[in-house]
């Protein structure tokens, strides 16, 4: 038999690649999904999620070759940290299309697809921002709370229809090149890409008597 499918949107260098990564040596045909294709990036394709057309036949292509998906995981992010009075209305429309339009889009066509076909799994990547807005993150923060909103009216629909949506809080930085050399954090204190996979994977095994919807996670030490 051919193995599920998974799509991973928003899979760039970090956490989304590293889930691509585990998700294909745990049983599962995965796709990865990313605006532009990170370098020596395996089973990725290029698609801008916030294009509701190229997001529709680019999905309904990849359903055509391995079937409905039982696993989707979102997590496309446009991170703006600017004083509000110098954020400007093009950078709060850019991080709302890139964060929950993209959402929309994919679960446009993902969510009804997978209760048709009895159901699965949708994980949406939260951020501490999705729970209270900090100083200098008012446009990452107001998309955030809007996915995360999203993320609650999609599970009140279709969890009834066998459609598990679980909305992960990573309450804290996650371990990449990039966010080391931004923050200046000791490793210790970030978020383990590998490990966040493996919750990932967990959270779409649960049984149906026991889901999840929300979930925060946190480096040890991590003050909250």
């Amino acid at each position: 038999m051919s193995k599920p499918l998974a799509i991973v949107a928003g899979a760039g260098p970090g956490l989304g690649q590293t889930v691509v990564s585990s998700f294909g040596q745990n049983g599962y045909t995965t796709i990865g999904l990313n605006r532009t294709l990170p370098n020596a990036a395996a089973s990725t394709l290029a698609l801008d999620l916030t294009s509701q057309s190229q997001t529709m036949t680019r999905l309904r292509e990849l359903f055509c070759t391995h079937g409905v998906p039982e696993l989707v995981v979102h997590n496309t992010a446009k991170l703006v940290i600017s004083p509000f009075e110098n954020t400007s209305i093009e950078e709060f429309e850019e991080t709302w299309r890139a964060m929950v339009l993209s959402a929309v889009n994919l679960a446009k066509v993902v969510m009804p697809a997978m209760a048709k076909a009895g159901g699965g799994t949708f994980i949406i990547s939260g951020a501490t921002a999705s729970l209270r807005g900090g100083k200098n993150f008012s446009a990452f923060a107001s998309a955030k709370a809007g996915l995360r909103a999203l993320a609650q009216s999609l599970a009140r629909e279709y969890g009834p229809k066998g459609v598990h949506v679980i909305h992960v809080i990573l309450d804290g930085i996650v371990d990449t090149e990039t966010s080391r050399a931004m923050h200046g954090l000791d490793a210790s204190r970030m978020l383990k890409p590998a490990d966040l996979a493996s919750i990932y994977l967990a959270l779409a095994k649960q049984p149906k008597s026991t889901w999840t919807h929300e979930l925060d996670l946190r480096p040890m030490g991590e003050p909250f």
